[in-house]
């Protein structure tokens, strides 16, 4: 009965991760991060998740490195961390719907509060990667040629 419970627990946890990291990727959050967590939780349980894992896992480290390879990308990515605060605070705050906006009410900042604090913890989350991605890549060009290799080694396999 423990072994059931766990193989379901894993799976909706997994498949949760999955499905919202792809939203994420399109919505404001933590898109790549979601679903490789969510690939890292379902490869306990089935055997295609095993095999993406280490390819995604590579593939999401060399995004890491190219978002810090240049100046204007780390300035860029640190406007992008100050977006997402200033509208989580424009969402927590709920100002009134303005008078030139046409769709429904429903329309005017959906989600509310909820949104708001996802998407304040979403930039805590972008600049703590930012920092630990600058740390990592920043200036070593080697890193990423040894990416490129381990990926194209993982796709040969």
């Amino acid at each position: 009965m423990k072994a059931a419970a766990r193989r379901l627990t894993l799976e909706i946890v997994g498949w949760t991760l999955l499905l919202a990291g792809i939203a994420a990727l399109v919505l404001p959050g933590p898109g790549l991060l979601m679903v490789f967590a969510g690939m890292a939780v379902l490869s306990q349980q089935y055997d295609w998740a095993e095999r993406r894992v280490e390819p995604l896992r590579l593939r999401a480290m060399r995004a890491a490195a190219y978002g810090v390879a240049k100046p204007s990308r780390i300035v860029a990515s640190g406007f992008g961390v100050l977006w997402m605060w200033a509208w989580g605070v424009v969402w927590c705050l709920e100002p009134a719907q303005p008078s030139w906006w046409a769709l429904p009410d429903s329309f005017w900042l959906p989600g509310g509060l909820a949104t708001g604090i996802s998407l304040v913890a979403s930039g805590f989350l972008a600049l703590a990667l930012l920092a630990w991605s600058y740390r990592r890549f920043h200036g070593r060009p080697e890193e990423l040629r040894e990416l490129e290799r381990d990926i194209e080694r993982a796709d040969a396999a």
